[in-house]
């Protein structure tokens, strides 16, 4: 079970979620992948049995309404409707795979070794990655690209902290906690990005971004103290 989650969750799911990067640009797909953590709830709800308490509802809401405020852009650049459409599609795909994968590993992960079954998971994604590329015949363009100069100090560091550090710490949340909070916990990532991304590269944060990210840090609050 933990290989089909990390093939679902992390092959496709991944694959698709690039793919709608690719197809409609950050912000708009910033914002499709908001529909994580409702897809989490609701498979939490008709799967293990898990419910929301009303304050809880009203934190997910301040939540998302920050993602929503701290990703919407009026002047995205000009995509075209097909591009739209098929961009929507992978990350509406992308985001209910990801759902059903850490739906589907819930339970082993509160039963088993919580380092084997993250190993197995990641396992499973790189085999059906590697599969991919060997079916489509990508293999030695891929290696290609991996044998010209790239900056590997920063892509080892980001590799390790996003892939090792921050998929065991996302995955122990829902460890600990019912998946249907740990998912709307998460959802504040894309808040702190642009944090991030103000204070280590120079970016605007203007007062709607600021709303948002009062909004989500706000409705993370209500989620964990109240």
């Amino acid at each position: 079970m933990a290989l089909v989650s990390g093939y679902l969750g992390i092959a496709v799911a991944d694959t698709w979620y690039l793919r709608a990067l690719h197809l409609m640009g950050a912000s708009r797909t910033g914002i499709v992948a908001s529909l994580l953590s409702p897809f989490v709830i609701l498979l939490s709800v008709l799967f293990l049995d898990e419910t929301l308490r009303g304050w809880q509802l009203f934190g997910f809401a301040m939540v998302m309404s920050g993602i929503l405020l701290v990703t919407w852009r009026s002047n995205r650049r000009s995509v075209d409707f097909e591009q739209a459409r098929k961009g929507v599609m992978y990350g509406v795909g992308a985001m209910f795979l990801m759902a059903v994968g850490i739906v589907m590993v819930k339970e082993i992960l509160e039963t088993r070794s919580f380092f084997w079954t993250t190993e197995i998971r990641l396992a499973g994604g790189l085999a059906g990655m590697t599969a991919y590329l060997v079916l489509r015949g990508r293999t030695v363009g891929v290696w290609r690209k991996f044998s010209g100069p790239l900056p590997w100090k920063t892509i080892t560091l980001a590799s390790f902290l996003a892939a090792y550090v921050s998929m065991m710490m996302w995955l122990a949340g829902y460890k600990l906690i019912p998946a249907s909070e740990a998912s709307i916990l998460n959802e504040s990532a894309n808040a702190w990005i642009v944090l991030l991304a103000w204070l280590l590269l120079g970016e605007s944060l203007d007062r709607r971004k600021l709303l948002g990210l009062a909004l989500t840090t706000t409705g993370v609050a209500v989620m964990l103290l109240i």
